[in-house]
């Protein structure tokens, strides 16, 4: 778990990066990667960087992929679900026991 300054880092360094105008490997309307463009998102890159950033808290992860999971299905209604959620969320590593 992180505390809320490095939390408030990781905002401001996005926050930089975007009124910079460096496109980061972020989802478009149509999810797909804005940097990477007509690859679906999350592309490699940012599967690693998302797996860095939520260093091993798996379920504050699948959380914030089932937001995106929510966007993404009112964003492609034309898309069957099974497509998209095998998209954003079945890349996630399992749990170790």
């Amino acid at each position: 778990m992180i505390g809320p300054s490095a939390r408030w880092e990781r905002f401001a360094a996005r926050r930089r990066a975007r009124a910079a105008g460096v496109a980061e490997h972020e989802p478009d309307e149509r999810y797909n990667c804005q940097k990477c463009e007509y690859t679906p998102w999350p592309c490699s890159e940012a599967r690693t960087r998302l797996l860095k950033s939520f260093g091993g808290d798996r379920m504050a992860l699948m959380t914030y992929l089932g937001v995106h999971l929510t966007r993404a299905l009112q964003a492609l209604p034309d898309t069957h679900p099974a497509l998209i959620v095998g998209q954003i969320v079945h890349w996630v590593p399992r749990r170790r026991h």
